[in-house]
């Protein structure tokens, strides 16, 4: 990554990041894997070890042994576990301090955004937030570390302590529609920005993928940070192959010593 024209790429992004006004972040599995978070597609990934196909909203609601596997899924992986930013969310963070980020709209589930300090009414989940859940009868909602407790006491499948109703994760199932609301407003928000950064995403997951072309066809500039190549590579006007918790680092330090500089 230390190359000169990955050098010169970050040089160009930090350039552009301080002539934009809109800044929208992008973030997709990529950063939470960088934060110990285990990726759903990728070999050796939660996928490889359950059938997705067991894990349907639609099996959820009607089959309590779906339920009970699900809760037990969400254990084993670790996917509720209480992990820690890591520097690229701190990166988008000092984007917000600086007044340039716009939002960070997001396929991740697990809350770091907001962890790091971006506030929370400028954190778009698309896919939903694995901190909580939410009783599908009342529309309570729980804090996440409150269920895990009942599974720890052996409740295989907790219910609503005010109805009795379906308990569900807070995050989007296959099935599902995208929470409405977020995904319009994401949209808005999309196709009014002057740059758009990805980050640790591949873009083939839609609809969020349109995010990014949304942007890009209302003439924002579209800079990519990820490890593998994307549908839209050849839409950036700067690609960077890396870890974005490394690579946004580095940029921030440019936009820094621009901002010292005068």
């Amino acid at each position: 990554m230390d190359n000169e024209s990955t050098k010169q790429a970050i040089r160009v992004v930090a350039d552009l990041i301080l002539s934009s006004k809109r800044i929208v972040v992008f973030t997709g599995a990529g950063v939470s894997t960088e934060s110990g978070i285990p990726d759903f597609r990728s070999p050796g990934g939660v996928w490889s070890r359950f059938d997705p196909d067991d894990f349907t909203y639609q099996k959820f609601v009607r089959s309590t042994e779906t339920r009970r596997k699900t809760w037990q899924m969400f254990g084993e992986t670790g996917l509720t576990t209480d992990a820690e930013p890591n520097p690229a969310h701190y990166a988008i963070a000092e984007l917000e301090r600086l007044g340039k980020l716009d939002c960070v709209i997001t396929q991740n589930v697990d809350n770091l955004h907001q962890k790091a300090g971006v506030p929370a009414n400028k954190v778009f989940e698309l896919h939903g937030n694995m901190r909580w859940v939410k009783c599908l009868n009342c529309g309570k909602r729980y804090p996440m570390d409150e269920i895990q407790g009942r599974l720890r006491e052996g409740k295989e499948v907790p219910d609503c302590d005010a109805c009795h109703g379906m308990l569900k994760p807070d995050a989007v199932f296959f099935g599902e529609a995208l929470p409405p609301d977020v995904l319009s407003e994401a949209t808005r928000r999309s196709r009014s920005c002057d740059l758009c950064i990805v980050l640790g995403s591949t873009l083939v997951v839609y609809p969020a993928a349109y995010m990014p072309m949304y942007a890009i066809e209302a003439g924002a500039k579209l800079v990519i940070i990820n490890l593998t190549s994307t549908p839209l590579d050849g839409k950036a006007a700067i690609l960077i192959q890396g870890k974005a918790g490394e690579v946004m680092p580095k940029i921030m330090e440019q936009v820094r010593n621009r901002l010292s500089a005068g």
